[in-house]
């Protein structure tokens, strides 16, 4: 019951982000500039969720298995289409497609000439594996079962034990939307949720936002994460990708790094030793994107069909790409940049001058195939 009354409470504040005020716009952007100074000072006092102040963080960088050496290639993303990919109901890519797209994806990024050997450049069968999904938009779009299954085997067929492996979600119905069960994925591998909570580590004060959390232990036991995310708009931070799904999508309470457009806190958070040092690679199902009304299902009819797969060891630059997907989406459907709406996404910028990726878009290298 916790677990739920927490998810529903993060779910109402997005919610009102999305309710258009007095002047038609949502709160968000009505508040604007107007809001920038109170969301300073906010960065800079301690949230009543925040838990007690904190002592210097104890270091919780993990370690790859001796003598392995995870692949790493910043600043290349790959990019794979394929027409005609998505079932009748046009929520769901075909199995056989996705499974296609994934490995095409993976296989051009390491160079490699399989699913499974392409995997075992970035994890080592000694390595203890969390797998991130995202599921807030519910079944509507969702990480698709259809991508992380085929993800899943391959690991197996990499020589990963099944006990080894963990594929995680922040709550039950956000699970429910990626259509992944303990009765669907390969026998031994763990479907969990942490509801906010599951953490064991000490709170950790996170540099510029005044305000402290925790991890939950799904990701502080693993020695290498897997990220799959989506390409969407947010209500309040502008977009949200592969950093955000790690960030908000791992920590006890996501909702005191919400202000200010969530900048810088998602570079912040993400720039933790904890998410740095344990995300290995980085997938965007862009079976669909979302343009505006994110990140709940909330505006389908903001909502395209794209029929493509990213790969990339990078995720500053695989959300400087899909930034770049949304605002396409959003001139094609006559509506203000994100940067107009008011909810720029400046964290990506911010990760990009802490070191972790690139963002400057001349300096990324976008290979598109088409299959």
């Amino acid at each position: 019951m916790a677990d739920r009354r927490d998810e529903e409470l993060q779910i109402a504040r997005i919610e009102e982000e999305l309710t258009p005020s007095a002047n038609g716009m949502g709160r968000r952007a009505f508040l604007g500039t107007a809001a920038a100074t109170a969301a300073a000072a906010s960065l800079v006092s301690r949230s009543a969720f925040a838990g007690p102040p904190a002592p210097a963080a104890k270091g919780l960088a993990a370690t790859p298995p001796a003598g392995f050496s995870p692949f790493s290639a910043p600043g290349r993303v790959v990019k794979v289409t394929k027409k005609d990919c998505l079932q009748a109901n046009q929520l769901y890519p075909k199995p056989e497609a996705a499974k296609e797209m994934l490995t095409r994806a993976l296989t051009e990024l390491t160079g490699k000439p399989d699913l499974p050997t392409a995997i075992q450049q970035f994890l080592h069968k000694d390595d203890i594996v969390v797998v991130k999904v995202n599921g807030i938009a519910k079944q509507n779009m969702g990480t698709n079962k259809e991508l992380v299954l085929p993800f899943l085997e391959g690991m197996l067929a990499a020589g990963i034990p099944a006990a080894n492996i963990t594929v995680l979600e922040q709550y039950g119905d956000f699970l429910a939307g990626t259509r992944i069960t303990p009765a669907n994925v390969p026998a031994g591998i763990k479907v969990v949720t942490h509801g906010n909570g599951n953490a064991t580590m000490e709170y950790r004060l996170i540099p510029g936002t005044g305000t402290s959390t925790k991890f939950t232990r799904y990701l502080t036991e693993a020695t290498a994460a897997i990220n799959f995310a989506l390409i969407k708009d947010h209500s309040i931070c502008g977009y949200t990708g592969q950093l955000k799904n790690m960030t908000h999508g791992c920590s006890i309470n996501p909702h005191d790094f919400h202000v200010h457009h969530a900048s810088p806190q998602i570079a912040q958070m993400y720039a933790q030793d904890v998410i740095k040092s344990r995300v290995r690679l980085n997938i965007a199902d862009g079976y669909k994107v979302m343009a505006d009304g994110g990140p709940l299902w909330k505006r389908p009819e903001m909502v395209k069909i794209h029929e493509a797969v990213y790969a990339s060891t990078d995720p500053v630059a695989m959300d400087t790409i899909g930034w770049e997907v949304v605002e396409k989406l959003r001139a094609d459907l006559n509506l203000k940049t994100l940067t107009e709406a008011g909810r720029e996404p400046a964290y990506i910028k911010a990760a990009g001058d802490l070191g972790l990726g690139i963002s400057d878009r001349s300096k990324i290298t976008l290979k598109e195939v088409a299959i």
